[in-house]
């Protein structure tokens, strides 16, 4: 073609200890303005390959520079990698989580065990010490949440303003509700029941409603209805709130329950062959209310069909025992708790009329309560949740004379220790407030 550069190829074949295959191209070079240009790229190339198809007289010392190489690039992975965790440690510690992970799944792709390789002891970046050192301050300075919420939230004028809404809405929002109004939705959510632990997740809502939460009052108010006249004091406590937290006592949103077995010798057989051994099983419930009410339950049913039926003071169930309950610090700093349980009375007169047709001579009306001594205990990770028995007696009391007798029971390995259960349907509902 005309003003072009057609190159041909010229196959050289040396047998020397190996079969090298040379193609030489040679460049017939007519009259064009780009032809240098091409011929500059053929002899760069030419070389390359030349220079890949002939042996190395010097690959021993090319293996050294390619661990050198090799190294230089894991120690610069490394370094980037470390980067990037500590800058996922500074997103998850500020509360990006989000972005947290995506610096975290970045680093342990460069090295998977990043995490084991980081020396958390090292100083940070100069360049950067200075917004270390102001985080640090700044935590040192919040260490009263409340009163640093309460610094925020306080207007020029002196007023608190407790929250606001985010975006423009056309309801009305809460933050309109007077102070007063609000804080009694809040003994709605503490309700009688004392559920304190609703409250302590409705102060996570907002910096105002952490304040709220925080009303001396409303932990005051849930003192008094466990303690009563015990707790006029607030000493040795800096708060109701540490009061109601610390001080021993027992917990409403729950049931304490015990499981006690045993295996008992039966009857002979009528041929005197073989004895039966039958293996019982039972469960004790305990379920206390704040205004010093207790229910009493012993069953071998399954907690998961007695549970529910624990749940409110007028359950139908004719084998609980209502009564009520105190509590008493010893001298040895013991806390424990005294419980008089015994059946309804109304249970008793329809037992009468059932049997008033009857033609025997009827039982003699007696009057029965069980006296249960407990000991109350923390065992684990939760506070206040096991209670040992250390008393149990009857007492029947005879209306026709007026006699009274007690038998007391033997507090052995039969009385196993009663651990809380939480039950969230117990505090579900709210039936008054605080």
């Amino acid at each position: 073609m005309k003003g072009s550069c057609n190159p041909l190829y010229v196959i050289n074949l040396t047998v020397h200890n190996s079969l090298v295959l040379q193609l030489t191209p040679v460049v017939q070079i007519k009259s064009h303005p780009t032809c240098p240009v091409l011929v500059l790229e053929l002899s760069a190339f030419r070389a390359k390959w030349m220079s890949e198809l002939q042996p190395s007289s010097g690959g021993k010392k090319s293996v050294p520079k390619t661990a050198e190489l090799k190294r230089r690039q894991e120690i610069a992975n490394e370094e980037k990698a470390r980067e990037l965790f500590l800058k996922a440690v500074e997103e998850e510690q500020n509360g990006a989580v989000y972005e947290a992970i995506k610096y975290y799944k970045s680093a342990m792709h460069l090295v998977p065990d990043i995490e084991f390789k980081i020396n958390y002891s090292r100083s940070p970046d100069p360049d950067r010490a200075g917004s270390y050192l102001e985080d640090n301050e700044k935590d040192r300075e919040i260490d009263d949440l409340l009163t640093y919420f309460q610094q925020q939230l306080t207007l020029g004028d002196g007023t608190m303003k407790l929250c606001e809404p985010d975006t423009d809405t056309t309801q009305v929002h809460i933050s309109a509700l007077p102070f007063e109004v609000l804080m009694y939705i809040f003994r709605w959510v503490v309700s009688c029941d004392l559920d304190l632990r609703a409250l302590e997740q409705l102060s996570l809502v907002c910096r105002g409603f952490y304040i709220c939460a925080r009303d001396p009052e409303i932990w005051r108010s849930a003192c008094l209805r466990v303690w009563g006249r015990n707790c006029t004091k607030m000493l040795p406590f800096s708060s109701w709130r540490e009061m109601f937290l610390e001080r021993p006592r027992v917990r409403f949103d729950g049931v304490y329950i015990s499981k006690t077995s045993y295996i008992r010798q039966g009857e002979e057989s009528l041929d005197g062959f073989y004895r039966a051994w039958h293996q019982v099983e039972y469960y004790r419930y305990l379920r206390f209310f704040p205004d010093g009410q207790v229910m009493m339950l012993t069953t071998p049913e399954d907690p998961l069909v007695t549970v529910p039926r624990l749940r409110s003071k007028n359950s139908r169930v004719d084998s609980i025992m209502f009564g009520h309950y105190r509590l008493s610090q010893d001298t040895d700093n013991q806390t424990k708790v005294y419980v008089v349980v015994s059946k309804r009375k109304e249970e008793k007169v329809a037992e009468y009329q059932r049997s008033r047709f009857c033609r025997r001579n009827p039982a003699p009306e007696a009057e029965r309560a069980f006296h249960v001594g407990l000991q109350l205990s923390s065992g684990g990770r939760q506070r206040f949740n096991k209670l040992v028995w250390i008393h149990h007696s009857c007492q029947i009391t005879y209306r026709s004379t007026g006699e009274t007798v007690v038998t007391a029971f033997d507090v052995d390995k039969m009385y196993t220790p009663l651990f809380f259960a939480r039950v969230k349907s117990y505090t579900a509902f709210s039936e008054r407030p605080l």
